[in-house]
């Protein structure tokens, strides 16, 4: 399932979108904001892999609001204005809606879109070997995946918490999520990954691992406790 964020100071433009998003399977309306301020307290509290993002907004500008993210999600734009198209793919949108938009044609870029979310989670240097080497203090180290505990967000640094030690890293925290296995690693709040093994005890919105203890945010709580449901132990 691809979550959606939706983001265009028009209620009838957002309508069309959702209606849109609601007929392809595939797509989940995580969220719908009507500005970039919306947008990005959306980004942070969610996790979203599509972003459908009209231009001309007030305020701020779905170009200028693009431009400051940190490792954003795949992007569409959707606007009336086609002179921003050279821009927008300097920007590397995936693609470039006009109003009025058909079904024909957001369905043909929805599907590219799934393509390449599929591409880029088949990739990622860290799923594919079971270590992975950092910089951190002007050194080179080796970091065993199965030996993180989890992940913190710090500014544009992450701080990867081991059994041993913790290692400062400048690196964002979208960029190592991208890159974790999917199957060994858990987002529980915008500022935490856990791995899975590590997790002991889950008290309603804390979460323990040995002798840390981390929040769950309401916006993750859910995919944390389906995890966990394919693993709990049912009497028969």
């Amino acid at each position: 399932m691809i979550n959606c964020l939706v983001v265009d100071d028009e209620p009838i433009a957002r309508q069309g979108i959702l209606e849109y998003i609601e007929q392809v399977e595939f797509l989940n309306p995580a969220a719908v904001c009507k500005n970039a301020i919306e947008a990005s307290s959306a980004l942070e509290n969610q996790k979203i892999d599509l972003v459908f993002l009209d231009i001309q907004m007030p305020k701020i500008s779905g170009i200028d609001f693009l431009k400051n993210l940190q490792d954003p999600p795949p992007v569409i734009f959707t606007t009336a204005f086609p002179e921003y198209a050279i821009e927008g793919y300097e920007l590397n949108i995936l693609d470039y809606l006009l109003k009025p938009i058909s079904f024909e044609r957001f369905f043909k870029a929805v599907i590219k879109a799934q393509a390449y979310l599929n591409s880029k989670s088949k990739q990622g240097v860290i799923a594919t070997e079971p270590y992975f080497f950092i910089k951190s203090n002007l050194k080179i180290e080796k970091i065993f995946i199965d030996d993180i505990l989890y992940i913190e967000a710090l500014s544009n640094y992450i701080i990867l918490h081991t059994k041993n030690k913790k290692h400062v890293v400048y690196m964002s925290f979208k960029g190592i999520e991208s890159q974790l296995p999917k199957h060994l690693f858990l987002k529980i709040h915008k500022s935490f990954i856990v791995a899975v093994s590590a997790i002991q005890t889950i008290d309603n919105n804390e979460l323990i691992l040995a002798d840390h203890i981390l929040p769950i945010s309401k916006s993750y709580r859910q995919s944390l406790m389906d995890r966990v449901e394919k693993n709990l132990y049912k009497r028969v």
